[in-house]
């Protein structure tokens, strides 16, 4: 019953595990405007930096990023950057030197890997009890969930791999 129309999906604690690692769409503050203790909390999570920012700042006490990145507003979605890519590329042509900072890409792109094969299997799941019906939580449903897919957490992780 606390779901009310909607799936997991759009759960708050859904919601705040993606604000979390990154994925800020403030228009998914939308649905749970009619609680306001739940909007406080999706807020609050907002205001704090998300996994990826933390990591960068890690990243940043070895290798300097800009200030746009390390500085930035840590409410609004995250912009891949190419300083960002140019300095991840760094710890994996050298990742003897910088054996702690890959290790930590790693850890996230296999943690990202996962949360993907998540939403795979969610949308799969989907398709298979509703079809392409409209979703539960009056989104597109399947096709909504397919867009999902695309949503990428830690971009500069995933795309310096065409340099490598």
């Amino acid at each position: 019953d606390s779901l009310g129309q909607s799936s997991g999906f759009q759960s708050h604690q859904y919601r705040l595990i993606e604000f979390m690692l990154g994925n800020r769409n403030v228009a998914m503050l939308r649905p749970h405007a009619h609680d306001p203790s739940i909007t406080a909390q999706l807020e609050g999570e907002l205001a704090q930096p998300s996994l990826y920012d933390v990591a960068l700042r890690i990243l940043s006490n070895t290798i300097a990023l800009p200030e746009e990145v390390t500085s930035r507003d840590v409410s609004k979605p995250y912009q891949a950057h190419d300083a960002v890519q140019e300095a991840w590329t760094r710890v994996y042509e050298t990742p003897e030197t910088h054996w702690e900072l890959y290790e930590l890409a790693e850890k996230l792109v296999d943690f990202e890997d996962y949360f993907r094969r998540w939403r795979f299997n969610h949308v799969t799941t989907v398709e298979r009890v509703i079809g392409f019906k409209r979703g539960t939580g009056g989104t597109g449903g399947v096709s909504y969930l397919k867009r999902m897919l695309d949503v990428e957490l830690f971009p500069e992780l995933w795309h310096l791999r065409t340099e490598l």
